[in-house]
């Protein structure tokens, strides 16, 4: 099954990774480890134990991936890399009347789903990691931001300059923030309140952005 590769938001899936004909064996392997993370975490989980529950060995995940820690970024790097892609297209998608508002609480309840907040708890772990220089995860830090300012800039429509690239880059900080909160205090109606102030602020920018 390849239901947990699928990301799906409120209205239907946005975003696939590859088919298992058209996956190697690492893609194989780091597709079952993210459905791992998705459905419970992976904790202190060893990278043997790991192995042995996606019916693999050691050896071969070590072979692949390096450590743990390396197999480890590589989920993050890879679930990053979906959500942009998720982000983006959800984006292009929008047509001239649909509202701005009803986009990002789409997009919002999607990053919120319990079925992915395993995944961002890891994310987390990793950032904090690459912020005091450890390796591999300082990966994480190389064009991070500029790659999501690109893939939010996919609903603008318009080249983007310094004004709406400043907007996007506070867009992304209070999206990360609010989410590392629900992570921290699982208080669900709070940061919705607090993510629907931020939506009435911002659909007008994002309006008069897309003019």
């Amino acid at each position: 099954e390849q239901a947990c590769t699928i990301w799906y938001m409120p209205d239907g899936p946005i975003g696939t990774s590859p088919s298992d004909e058209d996956a190697g064996p690492r893609r194989r392997l780091l597709d079952a480890a993210i459905d791992r993370a998705a459905e419970r975490g992976l904790g202190d989980l060893s990278l043997r134990a790991l192995a042995e529950e996606l019916g693999t060995s050691h050896r071969m995940l070590s072979h692949h991936f390096g450590s743990k820690d390396g197999l480890w970024l590589a989920i993050v790097e890879e679930v990053e890399r979906r959500q942009r892609a998720a982000l983006a297209e959800l984006l292009t998608a929008i047509d001239d009347d649909t509202d701005p508002a009803s986009v990002m609480r789409r997009w919002w309840a999607h990053l919120t789903d319990p079925a992915l907040l395993a995944n961002a708890r890891l994310f987390f772990e990793l950032y904090g990691q690459a912020l005091v220089g450890r390796q591999p995860a300082v990966r994480l830090l190389e064009g991070d931001i500029e790659s999501w300012v690109e893939s939010a800039g996919a609903g603008v429509g318009s080249e983007l300059g310094p004004e709406v690239r400043a907007f996007l880059r506070l867009g992304i900080a209070v999206t990360r923030g609010l989410l590392l909160d629900l992570l921290a205090t699982g208080d669900r109606v709070g940061v919705d309140a607090a993510m629907e102030q931020w939506i009435v602020l911002a659909a007008p920018v994002v309006a008069a952005a897309r003019d």
